[in-house]
């Protein structure tokens, strides 16, 4: 699918906002340092982005489906104003004992945004602080995916298709040196 877009596709609590631990409510909303600059650098070298996420939270009942998608339209709108448009955010709202394929490290989410979004995923990147996050993003067909670890001592790529960052400007750093 050589046509498709090239997307950055974000994982959200860890990596685009603090996560104090299913976060769902708008007065917990914080964008972590860097976050904006890191994806206008990204836009302005012809990415789009999309969200991938887990929401557990929802099936185990700690929050409704209502607040999550509020708490998403909050972060949507806020990056909007600062000139980052999120083409659509995916979640899957299961605990991790469900056994569904959209949840994290299943593929599925990635699968059903390229699908429904036109994304050429050989072509697309994904970032996200979680091991699942990378493993769903290889499992998709991802040209790479980069983890987030809060370290400075990872930042080497660790096998052609995965990469560390400290943050999410790591991130960019690693994704804009890759050949495009």
């Amino acid at each position: 699918m050589r046509s498709g877009r090239r997307f950055v596709l974000l994982d959200r609590d860890g990596t685009l906002v603090r996560d104090p631990g299913y976060v769902h409510r708008i007065e917990e909303y914080a964008l972590l340092p860097g976050v904006v600059a890191a994806l206008r650098r990204l836009r302005d070298a012809g990415f789009a982005f999309a969200i991938v996420t887990n929401q557990g939270g929802i099936g185990r009942g700690l929050f409704s489906e209502e607040q999550y998608f509020g708490f998403a339209r909050h972060l949507e709108s806020d990056l909007s104003r600062q000139g980052i448009r999120i083409e659509r955010t995916f979640h899957c709202p299961h605990g991790s004992d469900a056994g569904c394929p959209c949840r994290k490290p299943a593929p599925g989410l990635f699968f059903r945004a390229s699908l429904e979004l036109g994304i050429d995923l050989s072509r697309s990147f994904a970032v996200g602080d979680a091991p699942r996050d990378a493993t769903a993003a290889l499992a998709a067909g991802c040209a790479g995916a980069v983890r987030l670890v809060g370290d400075e001592r990872f930042g080497a790529s660790v096998c052609e298709r995965l990469a560390y960052a400290r943050d999410l400007p790591g991130a960019a750093d690693r994704i804009l040196a890759r050949p495009h």
